[in-house]
């Protein structure tokens, strides 16, 4: 299996993420993230039920399965590719990022676990606040 990891742009923390994808969400598109290049190991990432791991306020923090990948132009005309996501965020264990740019490949390998299915170690996280967790994971402590 094989995913994708990029940073989410714009949002300070999950809760602002979730209020800005269920607006688009209702949109005629639906949910989906448009990016400029097209993943070259597409059918890797499908065919293997691959999500989209995001990295929000410097911390990699939830995922969202990838549905579909499809061609599509911009505004400008330009070439670009839309990644069709299922509703619906799903914690994972927090890991810090660095920034970069774009997006890049996760092996299944290296995908943090779900907290939804009892990460070792993060017993009660979700009931701690949200910034609280940040500040945890950004010191390496979840």
């Amino acid at each position: 299996m094989l995913h994708l990891i990029k940073l989410a742009v714009g949002p300070k923390d999950v809760e602002a993420m979730e209020r800005g994808q269920a607006l688009r969400a209702r949109g005629p598109e639906g949910l989906r993230h448009v990016t400029r290049m097209t993943p070259k190991r597409a059918p890797e990432i499908l065919a293997g039920g691959g999500s989209l791991y995001w990295v929000v306020a410097g911390v990699l923090r939830v995922r969202q399965r990838i549905l579909a990948i499809e061609p599509v132009k911009r505004a400008d005309g330009a070439a670009a590719t839309a990644l069709i996501l299922q509703p619906g965020l799903v914690p994972v264990q927090p890991r810090p990022m660095k920034p970069f740019q774009g997006w890049r490949y996760l092996e299944a390998a290296a995908a943090p676990v779900d907290l939804a299915e009892g990460a070792v170690g993060v017993e009660g996280i979700e009931d701690l606040p949200p910034k609280m967790r940040q500040a945890l994971a950004e010191l390496g402590l979840l």
